[in-house]
Formats: C-alpha cells, structure tokens, sequence
C-alpha cells in the first residue's frame, strides 16, 4: 500500500515540474486572407485558438476549430465550411513542430526572430512550412507572431472556376498568440 502512495506522489510530483515549463493560451488568433483586388474581401478570424510552448525545448503545439473561423459576411463563412475545408469531415486545424535556437533565458521585451519548423494539418493533409516568427516577453507572457503564406491545392482544396478569379492562389495566414505559464 506505501508503494502504491510513493508511486502516486511520483506521478504527481513529476506532472507539476512538467507544467511549470510549459506556457499556453485558450484565446490565441489565426487571420487568413485570400482576396483579390476588385471582388469582395476573403478574409476570416478564429480567436479561439488553443497554443502550448515548452519553453525548455522550444516544442510548440497549436489547435483551431475550423467552424470558429469568422468571416465578414455569412455566406462565405458557410461556403468555406461546406464546400472547401469541409468542416464537418475534417473540424481541426493542427499546427505541431520546434521553434529553433529558442532559448526562453535570452527573451527580452524586444521582439527577436526565430525559425519555426513543423507541420500544418488542415483539410486532412499535412504540409511542412518553416516560416519566422517574432517572439517577445512581457512580463510573464511569452507573445507570438508570425505571418506565412500557404497554397489551397497543397490541402487538397480546389477553387471553381467560377469563383477562381475572386480567390487569391495563396494564402496570407497570420498568427498572434499571448501565452501564459501552465499551472
């Protein structure tokens, strides 16, 4: 029975030297934009972004709900879930991979670039990018911002005809995260 107790405080005990090097937030934001000059403007918010950071490894996981992705107007909001992320298939976006060279020692109130490589998921297919990112700490929340831009065919997304002159070939996505100590 004590070795059953020991085990349990172990487990404990080592969870919260775990959490206090990870940072996370529940609010982060992703943009994507997509428009053309001349039509209407394709451009979409998700502030219900979920992000955690080791910051001993530099490990960096992100998670957005497609559906929580909002758009000016209605109807492209529910064309972009049923016709071209197909929300309901496919309802997560993903990002997972490793800021390199990050060192949490070294953050300052100054924004510093650093390289992120990872994999993003999103319509079911995963695609590496490596874009820069300005990392910066402010009292004790580590802020995120990046901007890189993606192609729809490499997710699998094709545009109609019909609609392809009003839709950019590549996508601005933007990223912006304040992340906040694990407890």
């Amino acid at each position: 029975m004590k070795t059953i107790y020991i085990y349990i405080l172990l487990i404990l005990t080592s969870s919260l030297l775990t959490a206090q090097t990870k940072y996370y937030t529940k609010s982060g934001n992703i943009d994507f934009e997509a428009s053309v000059p001349s039509f209407e403007e394709v451009i979409a918010k998700n502030v219900a972004v979920t992000s955690i950071l080791n910051i001993e490894t530099g490990d960096i996981a992100s998670l957005a709900l497609v559906k929580g992705f909002r758009f000016k107007v209605a109807l492209m909001e529910e064309h972009f879930n049923e016709n071209y992320a197909e929300s309901d298939r496919f309802p997560k976006a993903t990002f997972t991979g490793k800021i390199t060279n990050f060192s949490f020692e070294n953050l300052t109130t100054a924004p510093q670039q650093y390289e992120l490589i990872g994999t993003l998921t999103f319509h079911g297919k995963s695609v590496e990018i490596n874009p820069e990112m300005s990392i910066y700490l402010d009292e004790d929340v580590v802020n995120i911002s990046s901007e890189f831009i993606v192609k729809p065919e490499k997710f699998d997304i094709k545009i109609p005809k019909l609609i392809r002159k009003k839709v950019a070939e590549t996508v601005k996505v933007t990223i912006n995260y304040a992340l906040t100590k694990k407890s």
